[in-house]
């Protein structure tokens, strides 16, 4: 039988060896900022626990198609995004409400690379953030495929990535979410899942509890290594009236006070009356509107209340989108006051196609 001093010292040791071997479980385990790197096929620091995965030829595969695949959109769309953004929206407001965007953070975050808040929402399901292990390796090209559209095209094909994500490491919106900030420059300092109540109340979701209404997932990261704390907010839900009626999704986005929205792509569902609420509540809550034609038409923007500046060049919705096409708006560029536009994005997203309406309200104080 031990003596007291020979149990004390037993335990000591016992103790201290627990603590070593939780110290070395503990720096097993990648940062949520390393996680994001490897799946953005970016490079990783020698200490990292991943750094060793970031040898195996898939990866890097992955990395170089990442890397020409980078180079090509920054030059051709992203730069230029950032240029028309820092000269036309002059006192930009946060929170950024962008509707109808999936995991679409890579435009918001070019046109809005310095907001303190981002919402966004999609009927997309969020996902979680993978473990980083053989199966995460394989699924890197699924990966790959559902940003494709996004990367080339400028939006997301939904039923491609819904099919390309579907059951696999790889599944939901966070991990492209995680790509998208990374490869603008973010570093991630905290992902956690959350959920809405029916009065827009946020709790964060712990392990594998019961999933009750709306879920999402909130991002922290910082631009570089240092800078402000900004917050990416994305939840999966059905804005239509009859879901925001079922969720406190806009409940919720009340709270973030007055800021600025952006459409693209958006289906054009904005000019549904079906979608008449996350309309008038975009309307009532911003300052400046970017948006392609998808977004809401120019018929409900009062003129004694708003000032449009269109840009680039109004060819009416593509052909599957039949009845979208808006007089007004085309009227609009047709007395010449358009301003050039040297990008593209949304359905007709060729440079010389594009549309980009911004809408300034007159009385800033009236955003509510």
């Amino acid at each position: 039988m031990l003596n007291m001093p020979t149990l004390k010292s037993a335990l000591l040791v016992g103790s201290l060896l627990l603590t070593a071997v939780s110290n070395t479980v503990a720096s097993d385990k990648p940062s949520v900022n390393d996680t994001a790197r490897y799946l953005a096929g970016m490079a990783l620091a020698e200490t990292s626990p991943l750094a060793k995965l970031t040898k195996d030829p898939a990866w890097q595969q992955h990395a170089r198609s990442l890397d020409g695949s980078w180079k090509e959109l920054e030059g051709r769309r992203l730069s230029k995004i950032r240029a028309w953004s820092a000269e036309n929206l002059k006192d930009r407001r946060d929170p950024l409400f962008y509707m109808f965007s999936g995991p679409d953070f890579l435009y918001a975050n070019a046109f809005y690379p310095q907001a303190s808040t981002y919402l966004l929402s999609g009927l997309e399901p969020v996902g979680r953030v993978p473990d980083i292990s053989e199966r995460t390796r394989r699924a890197l090209s699924n990966l790959r495929s559902s940003m494709g559209s996004s990367i080339s095209l400028s939006f997301f094909i939904t039923k491609k990535m819904k099919n390309q994500l579907r059951e696999t490491e790889l599944s939901g919106t966070l991990p492209i979410l995680l790509v998208y900030a990374a490869r603008s420059g973010k570093t991630i300092k905290e992902v956690s899942l959350v959920s809405l109540d029916n009065e827009g109340k946020l709790t964060t979701v712990e392990g594998k509890a019961p999933q009750k209404g709306v879920q999402g997932a909130k991002i922290v990261f910082t631009s570089g290594d240092a800078g402000p704390q900004q917050t990416l907010y994305y939840f999966s839900t059905d804005v239509s009236n009859s879901g925001i009626k079922n969720s406190g999704f806009l409940k919720f986005a009340d709270t973030l006070g007055a800021g600025d929205a952006m459409f693209k792509s958006a289906s054009y569902l904005p000019h549904s009356g079906s979608f008449s609420d996350v309309r008038d509540f975009v309307l009532r809550k911003s300052q400046y509107i970017v948006q392609d034609d998808s977004g809401i038409p120019v018929t409900y923007f009062k003129p004694d209340q708003w000032q449009l500046f269109p840009f680039g060049r109004y060819l009416g919705p593509i052909a599957i989108f039949p009845g979208r096409n808006q007089t007004k708006l085309a009227e609009i560029y047709r007395k010449g006051s358009a301003k050039p536009l040297d990008f593209g994005m949304g359905y007709r997203w060729r440079p010389n196609e594009s549309n980009v309406l911004l809408a300034v309200r007159k009385n800033v104080s009236a955003a509510q």
